[in-house]
């Protein structure tokens, strides 16, 4: 077995990726702290071609080194834009037509390995900052939330690993 070249991985320049189609599915940063966490969710949303990651509150933005040590470069590919207030960001994206959900241990979450998702929708799914979780009054204007089953001693995981296993769930979901 041998590693492959970059070369013979085939990828896609910058200028391919903005043209290219998309999963329908938009990343929402709800006050994360950590500059990694942010440039690891713009990585992952490269690799897995979402829609876009949608950065609100204290979460900072690009350019800034420490998000670009983890995106390597993904911050140029991967389309962000951010909004001051979450809860401002789901209703707009609820008004063009994503169906939000907060990824969130709530009353009623549906759990990630069971969840049926629609290949004609659109979804949002919210992150939140890595202590106190997703807002309530965020939870509240979503309209569900999944949760990602865990069998462990701890019920959390880091909000970059947490959002790579559900962005590849939504990828395997949609592309079936």
């Amino acid at each position: 077995m041998r590693k492959l070249t970059v070369e013979e991985l085939h990828r896609m320049s910058v200028e391919e990726f903005k043209v290219a189609e998309k999963l329908p599915v938009v990343m929402v940063l709800d006050n994360i702290r950590s500059l990694h966490n942010v440039g690891s969710v713009l990585r992952t949303a490269d690799a897995f071609r979402l829609a876009g990651v949608c950065m609100c509150g204290i979460t900072a933005c690009p350019p800034m080194p420490e998000i670009h040590k983890t995106a390597l470069g993904a911050e140029d590919s991967v389309a962000w834009w951010y909004e001051e207030n979450t809860l401002a960001a789901v209703e707009n994206l609820k008004s063009e037509g994503y169906t939000v959900l907060a990824v969130e241990q709530v009353e009623g979450s549906r759990m990630l390995d069971t969840l049926t998702l629609n290949t004609d929708k659109r979804y949002a799914l919210v992150m939140g900052n890595e202590v106190k979780g997703v807002r309530q009054d965020v939870v509240n204007a979503c309209d569900g939330a999944v949760e990602i089953p865990q069998f462990g001693t701890k019920h959390s995981l880091n909000v970059s690993v947490s959002a790579g296993i559900v962005m590849w769930e939504f990828l395997r979901k949609l592309k079936k």
